[in-house]
Order: structure tokens, then C-alpha cells, then sequence
């Protein structure tokens, strides 16, 4: 759907062992808007509970780059937000990234990634 109806550049899946996932980089034409698909690798997964509760699919996380993580980790934390680990950690696309406590983001489970 998203290369055949949508005209975007799809890559092949590539695994990610150390988060548990399968991905799939979608790059959208235009201002350059990216999605990731994930799937489980594997039993452990940490997405297997989310695809438990909802077999269907569907959003499991937003991620917003940021210009510097550690500034950002800094000013969500200095505005009430938790983050789900101590410090950052390398993500699928190689770069710090951290998890924002969903309960303190309206119920949505929000990634930021260093640019």
C-alpha cells in the first residue's frame, strides 16, 4: 500500500534483535515525512502484548526528532514527563533515542529521537 498506492520508497525487513522487532522504513515523497513498521521477532517481543490486545494492528508509538536528546530528556522531565529509562538508547535508526511514560502523554506511548 504504502510504495504501490501512495508512491512511497519502501525498504526490505530488517531485523533489530536488540529491540526484539522486525523493521520496515517507509519514506514518504514530499516534505519527507517517515514511517516505521515493526513486527515481532520473536516470542519476546516487546510489541507482543500490544499485538496480543489488538490483533488487528495499529499505532504503537509516535517519534519526534529533536536537535539534542539529553536537552530534551532535560525539558520534559523539568515539565512533569517521565521517561521510561534513565538515559537514552540507540534506536533502529542508529541514534539516541527515549520513551515518554504514556500516561503522562495523554495515553500515547511518544519516542524521541536525536536528529
Amino acid at each position: 500500500m504504502y510504495r504501490d498506492v501512495l508512491g512511497a520508497q519502501v525498504s526490505q525487513p530488517e531485523p533489530q534483535e536488540e529491540h526484539g522487532v522486525y523493521t520496515v522504513f517507509v519514506e514518504m515523497p514530499g516534505e519527507g515525512a517517515k514511517v516505521e513498521l515493526i513486527h515481532p521477532l520473536g516470542d519476546a517481543s516487546p510489541i507482543a502484548n500490544f499485538l496480543d490486545r489488538n490483533p488487528s494492528g495499529g499505532i504503537h508509538h509516535i517519534c519526534f526528532e529533536v536537535d539534542a536528546i539529553d536537552a530534551a530528556m532535560a525539558d520534559v522531565r523539568a515539565k512533569g514527563i517521565r521517561t521510561l529509562s534513565e538515559h537514552s538508547k540507540i534506536g533502529a535508526h542508529g541514534k539516541p533515542v527515549v520513551f515518554l511514560h504514556p500516561k503522562d502523554c495523554g495515553g500515547i506511548l511518544v519516542e524521541l529521537e536525536e536528529a
